[in-house]
């Protein structure tokens, strides 16, 4: 860049002695009857310079290596005349005392060309250094990705084991005479840690989707929350009772559900309100899940979806990044915080209708 900035003020310096040539040779024309051919090769040499000749005897411009529709107006006339000014010092021919002409002149194409060459290799660096950088941030993210995938399936696995045990004390204790509503709630648990495994199987995966009873589907995980949390959680529901088929992965969409319902707790700290309700319009459902907590600062509206965004003392901050996957990238919906205040947060989950 430095040296294009010295290339230019060389040519300028070029440019203004062969201008002051030429109007040598201009000068010699107008007090010579009989010019050398010297003087007229000067003259005819002269293919790239933009200029304008104003006699002050004629009181009339001639123009020189500029095209005709630039000066077809006074007004035209005179912004180039304040152009040309600008970018060189005007030439004057003098004969005894008196002021022939004047020469406006300006810069040359490939001066023009190398005036604004050190703007373009600027926005070329930047695009440059941009294409790197959003490599490197995309290659990140695949890496991030990679890892989260792999946690996920490792904790499946490791699940696994110990699950299988748990299914085989049940059958054991039911033949222990123990009260059945025991074995049933275990059951139950057990039933709920083969559904986490089997999320955590479909990380990294592209999940199975099946047209299902949003209702059904968003009731039974709501339910299940309902009788495991303290009595201290109030929880309400303005759910239609109706069917309202989407294509969903069942396993994928609860689990959203509940970190969602978890994160509202979590924002109250174990003592509030949480309220559920379900709305359509002529393309989609709405899923809107409220609390009573602290609320979020408007600036974290979108980096709470960030993967190790949090603000608890414990967690890994995956919840809402794993909510936002799910519902993004394999429901094709949308996710986000609808408003959120000191008197509580809403999240909206937004999933487009089937056709019944």
């Amino acid at each position: 860049m430095w040296n294009t900035f010295t290339f230019f003020n060389i040519l300028k310096e070029s440019e203004r002695t062969k201008m002051d040539i030429w109007g040598v040779a201009q000068n010699n024309i107008a007090v010579e009857d009989e010019p050398s051919d010297l003087i007229l090769n000067i003259l005819q040499s002269n293919t790239t310079t933009p200029m304008l000749l104003y006699s002050h005897i004629q009181d009339s411009y001639t123009e020189k290596n500029i095209p005709k529709e630039d000066i077809d107006s006074p007004e035209k006339i005179q912004k180039l005349i304040a152009q040309f000014s600008e970018e060189f010092e005007p030439i004057e021919i003098i004969y005894e005392e008196a002021v022939l002409q004047t020469i406006y002149f300006g810069n040359s194409p490939i001066i023009n060309k190398i005036k604004y060459y050190p703007a373009a290799l600027i926005l070329i660096m930047l695009l440059f250094f941009s294409a790197i950088y959003f490599f490197f941030k995309t290659a990140k993210a695949s890496e991030q990705n990679k890892l989260w995938a792999g946690m996920a399936k490792e904790t499946a696995h490791q699940i696994g084991t110990p699950l299988s045990s748990l299914v085989g004390w049940t059958e054991i204790l039911k033949s222990e005479n123990v009260d059945p509503e025991y074995i049933l709630e275990m059951e139950k648990d057990i039933d709920r840690l083969k559904t986490i495994t089997e999320r955590f199987s479909k990380v990294g995966s592209v999940p199975t989707m099946t047209k299902c009873d949003l209702i059904a589907e968003t009731q039974d995980s709501y339910d299940y929350l309902k009788r495991r949390f303290s009595k201290l959680i109030k929880f309400s529901s303005d759910i239609p009772d109706t069917f309202i088929m989407v294509k969903l992965n069942p396993q994928l969409f609860s689990w959203t559900i509940e970190n969602l319902v978890k994160n509202g707790i979590d924002a109250m700290k174990g003592k509030g309100e949480i309220n559920i309700s379900i709305e359509t319009n002529a393309k989609y459902v709405f899923i809107r899940i409220s609390d009573t907590g602290k609320g979020i600062s408007k600036r974290d509206f979108s980096t709470i979806f960030n993967p190790g965004h949090t603000t608890k003392k414990r967690g890994w901050g995956l919840g809402l990044s794993f909510a936002k996957r799910i519902i993004e990238d394999y429901h094709k919906g949308k996710i986000k915080v609808l408003k959120s205040s000191s008197e509580g947060t809403t999240m909206e989950i937004a999933l487009r209708l089937e056709e019944n």
